[in-house]
């Protein structure tokens, strides 16, 4: 399985972004992050139908998780973003085999990862 996350770069507080991830096959996915020295945590997932999405506390109702099925294709479209979004940003997939409405906030859950994009936010 192949991840590939694009669409990181350097911006303002307050702007916007969209992250992409394509895959080879409609898997459930998720979005983790991790800043310098510190965990991997996770941000927003989403299930292979699409069905059910997840968000951290700290990016619900700014960031939104969809999918275009069509294009096996994962986006993570962030508005308003704050200088403590800044990390370099992982799209990860779990198994096929979980249920349509399976997601999962745990990165032990997930089985393939991307190489990560960096995103940072200037103040």
């Amino acid at each position: 399985v192949q991840l590939q996350a694009s669409g990181g770069g350097l911006v303002q507080a307050g702007d916007s972004l969209r992250l992409s991830c394509a895959t080879s096959a409609r898997y459930p996915m998720g979005w983790f992050r991790q800043a310098p020295g510190k965990e991997r945590e996770f941000v927003a997932a989403i299930s292979w139908t699409g069905s059910r999405t997840d968000y951290a506390d700290s990016v619900k109702g700014r960031f939104t998780i969809s999918r275009d099925n069509a294009k096996n294709t994962v986006y993570l479209q962030m508005n308003s973003l704050e200088p403590e979004d800044t990390a370099v940003y992982y799209c990860s997939a779990a198994s096929r085999l979980r249920g349509s409405t399976w997601t999962s906030s745990f990165p032990k859950d997930y089985v393939f990862w991307g190489q990560g994009t960096q995103v940072t936010v200037s103040s």
